[in-house]
């Protein structure tokens, strides 16, 4: 991280895949000298996915808190201590979960806004692009990614600081850095 970043209240890192942007949310929270927390949103049903997890824990190495929680991050949220950053990685994964267990979005990204401005602690939250790419050929891939545009909005309306992140490199879109 070339410069510090004031760790604020709620933070959007926003990227394509692989951009970098875990690991800029992440030093984020290891500058900000509190004790990190990764709130981990992905299940991982395959060897790939699994080797993906197993990848961003040895990227993030020793010190961190790891809490899994595919669902119900505003009840974890409300959970944790002013001596705690939080980092959400992410909210892409998030949403799947949320279609796939048939929750009402609307409902969960209502939640998750207002738990992350009643959190004791800052929370930062990885959620990917995805409105720069190809439009979806199937319409359960339009209405993810219509969806996922929808809550990265209302997020980024709610977060005090958003950074996009592509070849590894942040650009600020909202806040000061």
């Amino acid at each position: 991280m070339s410069a510090q970043l004031r760790l604020q209240k709620l933070t959007l890192v926003l990227g394509g895949a692989a951009s970098g942007k875990s690991k800029y949310a992440e030093s984020i929270i290891r500058q900000s000298g509190k004790n990190p927390v990764y709130l981990a949103t992905s299940q991982p049903f395959d060897d790939e996915m699994q080797a993906k997890v197993i990848a961003h824990r040895q990227q993030r190495g020793d010190g961190w808190d790891t809490i899994e929680e595919p669902i119900n991050i505003p009840k974890f949220l409300d959970s944790v201590n002013g001596t705690q950053a939080i980092l959400i990685d992410c909210a892409t994964l998030w949403l799947g979960n949320l279609m796939h267990y048939d929750h009402d979005t609307d409902a969960a990204f209502d939640d998750l806004v207002a738990a992350c401005r009643r959190c004791a602690a800052p929370v930062v939250i990885v959620s990917n692009e995805l409105g720069m790419g190809l439009v979806p050929e199937t319409s359960m891939g339009r209405k993810f990614r219509n969806l996922h545009g929808k809550m990265n909005q209302q997020i980024a309306a709610a977060a005090d600081t958003v950074l996009f992140v592509a070849a590894g490199l942040p650009m600020t879109l909202k806040g000061a850095e």
